[in-house]
């Protein structure tokens, strides 16, 4: 049995090694053909997707700030809330001291009651004298127009009488009468001139009568008037109260719908004056995101328009919106100090338009001032 010599054990380690290093870089060329080939796709995929879309990342989440303030001064007894408490429409916010509007109050419905009592005295009184003036007056009409009638008929006998009388005395003269007759019919005139004389003095008083009446019905009207006085004034008391309740009503703040306190302002035993804020609060339902969009892009962005949000704080999240509102002037137009440069020596900067983009909660998660970056599918 022969031994392998030397050179023939050296070329089979060198073989092995050859296969190896062939193996390896067969394998980094399909590595490189590999990443190659996702740069092309992932490049092919990012020039797709801008093509498709308008990017930006200078978007936040918004929502409407409350600011609620107290309507008028005073000391506050409670505040019951704290920052991150949740409020219901209707919950106490803060209570002002309302003593002193209370006793207010109390002062203005005595008065009221006093008032009310005084009209209804007014009233009994008007009803009182309307009944007794009317019956009297009454009485005085028909009394006067018996008294008339009687000095109709006492002038109608007066007149007959008068005409007797002057016969007689004709007759008389012509020694026709007797003498007895003669004292008949004067005796007869005399006696129905002083009817007629009676008669006319009970229409006199009759009128007197009626005339008195009449004047003691102008009572009336001054009584309404001062009626109608009482009554304007019971409505202005009245009004008072209204307001009184309306100003206690205003010392206990309460909140105008559910939200979320984000920072509050005062603590209880302050005094806080009328328009002073109390606390800040936002509804964690109503939100939605403010985008800033370039001036050379808003021509691909419309209402209706998809848009994909992703969410600095949750980057494992996705979450879809939709655009609402393209804005009508650029941002720099509602800057404090706009930026004029007549003299035109300026550096030309793009302009950015805001774009309002709807978007739902999710389990509370998003929150106002969260920054996020925005894809708008362009139509």
């Amino acid at each position: 049995m022969s031994t392998p010599t030397p050179q023939t054990q050296t070329a089979a380690p060198d073989a092995d090694a050859d296969a190896v290093a062939a193996s390896r870089a067969a394998r980094r060329r399909h590595i490189a053909i590999a990443a190659i080939l996702g740069c092309l796709m992932a490049g092919a995929w990012w020039i797709w997707q801008r093509h498709t879309h308008v990017y930006s990342d200078d978007a936040r989440i918004a929502t409407h700030m409350i600011e609620v303030s107290a309507k008028l001064a005073g000391q506050v007894t409670e505040f019951p809330v704290a920052q991150g408490d949740r409020l219901a429409a209707g919950d106490l916010i803060a209570q002002v001291d309302d003593r002193s509007a209370r006793l207010g109050l109390r002062e203005l419905e005595a008065q009221y009651r006093a008032m009310r009592a005084a009209c209804e005295r007014l009233e009994t009184q008007i009803d009182m004298v309307d009944r007794e003036s009317g019956g009297r007056l009454s009485a005085a009409r028909s009394r006067l127009a018996g008294v008339e009638a009687s000095l109709r008929s006492a002038a109608s006998d007066l007149e007959f009488k008068r005409g007797e009388w002057e016969r007689a005395q004709s007759l008389r003269e012509r020694q026709i009468l007797s003498q007895q007759q003669w004292e008949n019919a004067r005796n007869a005139f005399q006696q129905s001139e002083q009817q007629h004389q009676r008669a006319l003095a009970e229409v006199q008083s009759a009128r007197a009568s009626v005339t008195e009446t009449e004047a003691s019905l102008s009572q009336l009207k001054v009584l309404s008037n001062e009626l109608d006085g009482r009554r304007h004034e019971l409505e202005r008391i009245a009004a008072s109260i209204d307001k009184q309740h309306v100003m206690i009503a205003d010392l206990r703040v309460t909140s105008s719908g559910a939200g979320l306190v984000d920072e509050t302002f005062v603590h209880t035993g302050e005094y806080v004056v009328g328009g002073q804020r109390l606390l800040l609060m936002h509804d964690p339902a109503d939100i939605w995101i403010d985008a800033n969009i370039k001036e050379t892009e808003i021509r691909h962005v419309a209402p209706g328009a998809r848009v994909a949000i992703d969410v600095d704080a949750y980057p494992d999240r996705r979450f879809e919106g939709e655009v609402v509102r393209v804005g009508n002037a650029a941002t720099s137009q509602f800057s404090l100090l706009p930026n004029t440069n007549p003299s035109g020596n300026f550096t030309k900067v793009t302009q950015r338009l805001p774009v309002k983009i709807s978007i739902a909660q999710s389990e509370d998660l998003l929150r106002p001032g969260m920054m996020v970056e925005v894809a708008i599918e362009i139509p």
